[in-house]
């Protein structure tokens, strides 16, 4: 088992937010820090198609790998780096997770050496405990069946009652696991599926493709950042725990 972390400088929403300061650190090193409190280091590879956080690798001792800069999602990176890196699974954690909660990696760590052969991809999701989350399009929100194996996932805000109003709800999290054959799978077309690309939610093109998805719950990872507002809220966050 390798992790991932995958990390580009051109996000869409928020271009260079893997290398914005978060009270003296960049994201994407706290993101790195909360891994190695579960993984060893040279287990740990950054995914990156910029010289910018090649740098900040090199800066901290965090070991990277360059990847293309066509690839269409972070996922397509980690299937680049199963072509290089030979490993049973690949465990995707989202460079823009600075709060990631170390148990909630360790439960899923510790979920790989069980599952079935028929299992081989794994998603994190997180109880939603505020309306505005709910509503927010930035955050994905999941739906799961009773055996949690993952349903959909939109950034529309689902479920809903039938006045569309929000009752409970849970929100995607940036943590996943994939098998060496299962991403090549993911990455074989080199194009995004319809509801990935309508949604911009690439778990999606998993479901699209036929693979069953399994979904752990995790304890609350504090806040993904993926505007210049979250950063703002990730800022106070953090002032707020010490």
């Amino acid at each position: 088992m390798i992790v991932v972390i995958p990390a580009r400088y051109a996000s869409t929403r928020f271009p260079g937010k893997a290398l914005a300061d978060l009270g003296g650190k960049s994201v994407l090193r706290r993101c790195y820090e909360r891994v190695a409190a579960v993984v060893p280091t040279e287990s740990i590879y950054v995914a990156t198609d910029d010289s910018r956080i090649v740098d900040e690798c090199n800066r901290y001792s965090m070991q990277s790998v360059m990847t293309s800069t066509a690839c269409l999602t972070g996922t397509d990176r980690v299937a680049e780096v199963a072509k290089l890196v030979d490993s049973d699974w690949y465990v995707n954690v989202q460079g823009d997770e600075p709060f990631l909660n170390p148990s909630g990696l360790r439960d899923l760590l510790s979920r790989l050496s069980l599952v079935s052969k028929d299992i081989s991809v794994f998603n994190a999701y997180t109880r939603i405990t505020d309306e505005a989350e709910f509503l927010s399009p930035t955050v994905p929100k999941v739906v799961t069946s009773l055996d949690n194996r993952l349903l959909y996932v939109s950034r529309a805000g689902v479920p809903t009652n039938k006045s569309l109003q929000y009752v409970s709800a849970h929100r995607q999290v940036g943590l996943y696991a994939f098998r060496k054959d299962t991403l090549a799978g993911f990455a074989v077309n080199g194009s995004k599926t319809p509801l990935e690309s309508l949604e911009d939610i690439e778990i999606l093109r998993f479901l699209e493709l036929g693979f069953t998805v399994e979904m752990i719950e995790v304890p609350d990872n504090g806040l993904a950042i993926d505007t210049p507002e979250d950063l703002e809220r990730a800022r106070l966050l953090l002032k707020s725990v010490g």
